[in-house]
């Protein structure tokens, strides 16, 4: 058995070999095609869309394609920072979801800004104190961030990317069950656990602060009190798991979005986001979703949010399949732009792959 063990760790010793060849001589290239565009664009999210739907479809096991995903993100992460570390903005402090998304989409070879809000973040990215930022978009479970979407429609700033991430809160301190009082956490993760919260922890203090990774901070300080959140921020604060996936439902999953001042080729599976405004007359809604059906554009989300002008006025965020470049696309865009009484594309990106 140890001769047969043996055999095949030199086995894995050489294909190590061959893969840290082929890794280097990776970088080597990437590097060269940096030099080629001269121009300091060192992230091409429709390219690296590409580069994981490949390596998907000729992807025959035993790894996952997920798996797949996170090993060539950090492959393409070292090889982009051969030409330059990218600074990314996200919700602090660290231990966040927010940094989870950008460690998913971006990979480890990054320069992380913190911030305190996600006010902050589009101000990173628009003061060019960061290139990138990503930002809360919808829960699953509780909709959308309406302030992350009042922000998309006041800012210049324009989406180029999306990431799906699965949300597990846990229930962290370094207190015995019974003993917590107070519990600390994002509104939205507070909404998350409701009715668990309510059926182990009825007398408990919930309280709202800026993030989940704050609350954890605060726990380390406060005695009888406990932070929903990650285990990444329990490890990264020194608290313990005292009861885990404590979300009600188990699918619960956020979607982010990746905001910057550039603009995102095609990939070939895209979404396009729009903002817009009726006019007031009958049929209004109608008359503008007309055109996207007439030219077989399908909308996989609408959302209404009030317009902050007039009482009872409201804009429309809708997500539409396809990149504002592609012809039909366009064409349909152009005449709901014409029936709209406000319009304006928020950006187009390769889909989550």
């Amino acid at each position: 058995m140890s001769d047969e063990i043996s055999g095949l760790r030199q086995q894995i010793d050489a294909i190590d070999d061959s893969l840290l060849g082929l890794l280097n001589q990776r970088a080597e290239i990437a590097r060269q095609v940096g030099e080629a565009k001269k121009q300091g664009v060192v992230y091409r999210p429709e390219r690296e869309a590409q580069v994981h739907r490949r390596l998907h479809e000729i992807n025959s096991g035993p790894l996952t394609n997920d798996t797949v995903s996170h090993l060539f993100t950090e492959i393409i992460s070292s090889c982009r920072a051969q030409e330059e570390l990218l600074t990314i903005a996200c919700l602090g402090p660290t231990g966040t979801f927010s940094e989870e998304a950008v460690l998913k989409q971006f990979g480890s070879q990054i320069s992380l800004v913190y911030c305190p809000t996600i006010d902050e973040v589009f101000r990173s990215v628009a003061s060019d104190a960061a290139a990138y930022g990503v930002v809360p978009l919808e829960n699953s479970t509780e909709g959308a961030i309406s302030r992350t979407l009042d922000l998309l429609f006041e800012s210049s700033l324009s989406l180029s990317g999306e990431v799906g991430l699965p949300v597990k809160h846990n229930l962290l301190s370094m207190e015995k069950s019974q003993d917590i009082e107070k519990i600390y956490a994002h509104s939205q993760s507070l909404s998350q656990c409701q009715k668990w919260l309510g059926d182990n922890f009825p007398s408990a203090q919930l309280i709202p602060v800026a993030s989940n990774a704050t609350a954890a901070k605060m726990v380390v300080e406060e005695q009888r009190s406990a932070a929903i959140a990650s285990r990444i921020a329990g490890e990264r604060y020194g608290l313990l798991v005292v009861h885990s996936s404590i979300e009600d439902k188990s699918d619960n999953t956020t979607r982010f979005g990746v905001i910057s001042k550039s603009l995102v080729g095609s990939s070939g599976a895209d979404k396009t986001s729009i903002v817009l405004a009726a006019q007031h007359k009958p049929g209004a809604i109608l008359n503008l979703l007309e055109p996207l059906a007439k030219n077989g554009i399908s909308m996989t989300r609408l959302e209404s949010r009030p317009s902050g002008v007039g009482l009872w006025e409201y804009m429309f965020f809708i997500d539409l399949e396809g990149h504002q470049d592609d012809e039909v696309m366009a064409a349909a865009l152009a005449e709901v732009r014409v029936k709209s009484g406000f319009f304006k594309i928020l950006g187009s990106y390769p889909k989550t792959v």
